[in-house]
């Protein structure tokens, strides 16, 4: 297990790298240079000025020299400041990832609770099946965004219950994560019920109902952990897609977790503070599927 973690996590660290060098050359072609935006929101400042900036942030390097010196920076610990926000960049993505963290856990817990009991529903009582497929079919169709925006419409401008958006307390977390669990208990509820289905037909099933056990104990302690590893497979091959379904779902609902901070950084042009932000994302979406790569091969050994 231990050649296995160092392994994973030698593969984050390479993807990184090969992450953030085509973040940055693919940030530094975009249109919309900084130094001209700081001329053009100040027009005090002169060409001489704007050649001091270019020479000061080392814009006036080739890319490669750019990217190098960035990375040796940030190797260093050293993220520099956001020009958008004229903060330190360490500062801004504590908070930010804080917050998505938050949300991002409250929806997979509530996506994986809610998919895994209507997949058990389907499993076990057929009456319900088609009921769970038409409701895991809607949530598989309906688009984060879309349904983002009619719980606004609804819940905060027609009833006005809940906050349209923003952080504070408990309340402004509701919408969002009803809109990211809406989103992705689909997948949960198909793959437990396949899952549930499969398992309450294997030989030791039977041999535990032959001894007696009761239908309550086959089912918590037999048949819900042969179906937890696929469910776990599908959760590690859909942390990719969560992350990003969260990056919507906080500009929708203007949180200032990552999502908020990348679209802002990249509207802004604030290159620095949207390549760090990006980087912050990737990495912890693979570690995330590590995590769940290592709790699958703990709950089935036979897993190579």
């Amino acid at each position: 297990m231990t050649r296995l973690i160092l392994s994973r996590l030698a593969q984050i660290v390479v993807t990184a790298a090969i992450l953030s060098f085509c973040a940055f050359m693919l940030i530094a072609l975009m249109p919309g240079d900084p130094i001209d935006l700081a001329i053009a929101s100040d027009p005090r400042l002169t060409a001489e000025d704007a050649a001091r900036l270019r020479a000061l942030h080392g814009l006036d390097q080739p890319l490669m020299a750019r990217y190098l010196a960035w990375a040796g920076a940030v190797l260093e610990g050293r993220f520099g400041h956001s020009r958008l926000f004229a903060q330190p960049v360490a500062a801004l993505l504590g908070p930010a990832l804080q917050s998505s963290l938050a949300l991002l856990g409250l929806a997979l817990t509530l996506a994986v609770g809610i998919g895994v009991s209507l997949g058990a529903l389907a499993a076990l009582r057929p009456a319900a099946a088609p009921f769970v497929q038409g409701l895991a079919l809607v949530a598989q169709a309906v688009p984060s965004f879309w349904l983002g925006i009619l719980l606004i419409i609804l819940f905060a401008v027609q009833l006005g219950w809940l906050p349209a958006g923003g952080e504070g307390g408990w309340r402004f977390l509701i919408l969002p994560v009803a809109t990211l669990c809406f989103a992705n208990l689909a997948a949960y509820a198909r793959h437990a019920a396949a899952a549930l289905t499969t398992a309450m037909t294997e030989p030791h099933i039977r041999t535990a109902r032959a001894q007696g056990a009761s239908e309550r104990h086959i089912i918590l302690r037999h048949a819900l952990p042969n179906a937890g590893v696929p469910l776990l497979t599908i959760a590690a091959l859909d942390a990719g897609a969560l992350v990003s379904g969260a990056l919507i779902t906080e500009t929708i609902f203007a949180r200032p977790g990552m999502g908020k901070l990348i679209y802002d950084a990249v509207m802004g042009n604030d290159f620095n503070l949207a390549l760090l932000a990006l980087l912050v994302v990737a990495v912890v979406t693979m570690l995330a599927t590590l995590a769940a790569d290592l709790a699958q091969r703990w709950l089935d050994p036979r897993i190579a």
